[in-house]
């Protein structure tokens, strides 16, 4: 299995027994993952087995082994694949498969979101403590019967907020993209429970829970979701949001890592 191949290669080039955790910076997140430890080393993904070059601009595309204060060694995934890429699942989840083959226990990913409370302002990082995932898809094959009752980890949301405890949650709708959602979609979210909008996340928790990962979900808001934002959406707005929010996400996945 090219996940099994990819953690080797991971352990072997940088010359660690294994991971403790691993990150997935998504849309709007790489800018904060810098100096968050000891850097051990670092690769273009695409060097690694079953690994592609993200296609997203602000996907650096780099992976990075850190030791952390704690003195874990953690992944941090810059960029990821996306469903809408049309590589298949597989791809979309081998991050996290990588992660578990590789010995990690916990994985954070974060994504960069369309809001639904129009509260939640630009820049606004919300908890997801769960998904609906209306992809119509799943990475899982055959008989597999994964509970999802805690995909994201209630002891993990409360670790979050011993950093930051005044962050919200939220139920985190998942679309297939590429196109931004309508604003009858963004209507049928809100009615269905939602509260974020996005294109990421819900397949790799799909795929971290049957790897006995444990999940914490974050999302930056980078706008509002369509009929709710005044304005059109851009891409290049999601990257502006999450520039604008780097020194506040910085020092929340460096009080994370201190602590898990």
């Amino acid at each position: 299995m090219s996940h099994a191949a990819a953690a080797a290669e991971i352990l072997s080039r940088f010359n660690i027994s294994g991971l403790d955790l691993a990150l997935v910076l998504g849309s709007g997140w790489t800018g904060a993952a810098n100096d968050l430890g000891e850097t051990l080393g670092e690769c273009a993904l695409e060097e690694l087995p079953g690994f592609n070059k993200p296609v997203v601009g602000g996907h650096s595309g780099i992976l990075r082994v850190i030791r952390t204060p704690a003195g874990k060694i953690a992944a941090l995934f810059n960029g990821r694949t996306h469903l809408y890429e049309g590589l298949g699942l597989q791809p979309v989840v081998h991050n996290v498969r990588t992660a578990a083959a590789a010995g990690a226990k916990t994985v954070v990913l974060t994504n960069g979101c369309g809001g639904l409370r129009p509260e939640w302002l630009p820049g606004t990082v919300v908890l997801i403590s769960d998904h609906l995932n209306l992809t119509a898809t799943t990475p899982l094959v055959g008989a597999r019967f994964v509970d999802l009752t805690h995909a994201y980890s209630p002891r993990l949301r409360e670790l979050a907020r011993q950093v930051e405890p005044a962050l919200p949650e939220g139920v985190y709708v998942h679309f297939r993209g590429p196109q931004y959602e309508t604003p009858a979609e963004v209507q049928m979210a809100t009615i269905m429970g939602g509260d974020l909008v996005g294109m990421s996340t819900s397949l790799e928790t799909i795929a971290a829970r049957e790897a006995g990962l444990e999940v914490l979900g974050l999302s930056l808001v980078t706008n509002l979701g369509a009929g709710i934002s005044p304005t059109p959406l851009s891409h290049e707005e999601v990257v502006a949001a999450g520039e604008a929010a780097k020194p506040r996400l910085r020092a929340l996945l460096s009080g994370l890592l201190e602590r898990l």
